[in-house]
């Protein structure tokens, strides 16, 4: 069935899991509209008037009047963020080296953060998670991608832990919202995870990162299927490097409002 809306008001409208592959929109006001967690791939955009656009995301190849700017930004980033072509690793040596910089990296966003009230820590920007939720969500990456996906424990979940806000509820799997711990108590079960992540690299050769886990029998997060050892790793070292970016982003306005400036 094919839906159609013709000189429609919809502003406010949301849309969430819909399927609007190979969908046409024409002469319409998108004004504000925030897309998130978006497949955009193979989509054509002509006449159209972009201000203050914000787009953030993995774009392998983007055309803009008829330029094509995903190698320009690629090389911008790679500039700003020197660590940055270390998180694609291709051998065993290259994800400890990854893993060297994450924790170097995250070590000077944790002691930036200490300079923030606790309040602050807890405050979200722009809907985001807060610092700390950051924090939990990483805990939660590691205990699915690591102990359980690679290592193969049915349910490593520490209490703290928070899942994505896309995943379905899970067995087994804990999702408090409402928990506010402090600083210092998720950087406790952080250390813990890190060290785990650390000893798996220190052994790891490149025939192990070659090779696909054992299926967990237990149901859970991830799927109770066999993955690739790269992909495992390669999820943790992707999920430490983005979000640390997406804390510092929020450290900034925090520290801009409360400034004033």
């Amino acid at each position: 069935m094919t839906a159609e809306f013709r000189q429609e008001r919809l502003s406010g409208a949301r849309f969430e899991q819909v399927y609007l592959d190979g969908a046409t929109f024409e002469e319409v006001d998108l004004r504000g509209a925030r897309l998130r967690e978006v497949d955009l791939r193979d989509v054509r955009i002509d006449g159209a008037w972009l201000g203050n656009t914000r787009i953030s995301g993995e774009v392998e190849s983007l055309l803009v009047n008829g330029v094509e700017v995903a190698a320009y930004v690629e090389a911008e980033l790679n500039r700003r963020y020197p660590d940055r072509p270390l998180m694609r690793p291709t051998d065993a040596e290259g994800f400890r080296l990854a893993w060297a910089a994450l924790e170097r990296r995250w070590g000077q966003t944790v002691e930036r953060a200490r300079r923030f009230a606790p309040e602050q820590l807890h405050e979200r920007v722009d809907g985001e998670w807060s610092f700390i939720e950051t924090l939990r969500h990483l805990v939660f990456a590691t205990d699915a991608w690591v102990c359980r996906a690679l290592l193969g424990d049915p349910r490593p979940w520490h209490p703290l832990g928070l899942p994505h806000d896309q995943m379905p509820d899970a067995p087994s799997v804990p999702r408090d919202r409402a928990a506010k711990p402090s600083l210092d108590e998720v950087l406790a079960v952080r250390a813990e995870r890190m060290a785990i992540v650390r000893e798996v690299l220190a052994g790891l050769t490149d025939e192990r990162l070659a090779g696909m886990t054992e299926p967990v029998p237990e149901p859970g997060y991830p799927e109770s299927e066999s993955f690739a050892v790269r992909r495992c790793l390669g999820a943790i070292i992707n999920e430490e490097w983005e979000h640390r970016l997406f804390a510092e982003r929020d450290l900034d306005a925090i520290e801009s409002a409360a400034s004033g400036s």
